[in-house]
């Protein structure tokens, strides 16, 4: 089993911040993957079902960001999982809004959500980085990152999380570089991808 892990904070308020994308996608691919309601389960809200032939569970933690991986680690632990069996998606600042990437381990560059999953977890599970760009001051990212996408910018965000849903098979079967190659084509192809970013 793979443990796909969004990340967001609960709570309508919270909906369309761009903190949220995490959840945004997990809830993509829950709807393009046929998956059953979410129901509570391991402080979150969690669906089973297959994606490619193989069984995977969608978890959005309900703990509030900062407390994602007591969340993320009750559902490994309960399924006898290792880091290896998961797979984050989350908010990146340091990548252009609608750029996505994937990599194994690494820093969490500030974010809590990843900072709490790797005391919890360990540190070497595989990331989908969504970008949603950076205000340009540090200062600046505690209410950025807690506002909401504009109206425009909503239209890449739902592109984008649609295409790590249709894209998910080859992420399920370990062909992350192929993953991040369909999710960009599918930008380019709403014609978006040049202007993501402004």
């Amino acid at each position: 089993m793979l443990v796909v892990a969004g990340l967001g904070n609960p709570g309508a308020r919270h909906a369309h911040n761009r903190h949220n994308i995490g959840f945004m996608a997990v809830e993509a691919i829950a709807r393009a993957h046929r998956f059953p309601p979410f129901r509570a389960r391991f402080a979150g809200r969690a669906a089973e079902g297959a994606v490619g032939g193989k069984r995977v569970m969608l978890i959005m933690p309900q703990t509030f960001m900062n407390d994602s991986g007591r969340s993320v680690g009750e559902a490994l632990r309960f399924h006898n999982l290792g880091q290896d069996s998961l797979v984050v998606i989350h908010d990146e600042l340091d990548l252009a809004p609608g750029k996505v990437r994937v990599k194994v381990g690494g820093g969490a560059a500030g974010h809590n959500g990843l900072r709490s999953i790797t005391a919890h977890v360990g540190n070497d599970y595989r990331r989908v980085r969504l970008g949603i760009g950076h205000p340009g001051d540090k200062a600046l990212v505690y209410h950025y990152v807690l506002s909401d996408f504009s109206k425009a910018e909503m239209v890449w965000v739902e592109v984008i999380c649609r295409a790590v849903a249709e894209a998910m098979t080859l992420l399920v079967e370990g062909q992350d570089a192929s993953f991040q190659n369909k999710a960009h084509l599918a930008l380019e192809a709403a014609g978006i991808a040049d202007h993501a970013a402004g």
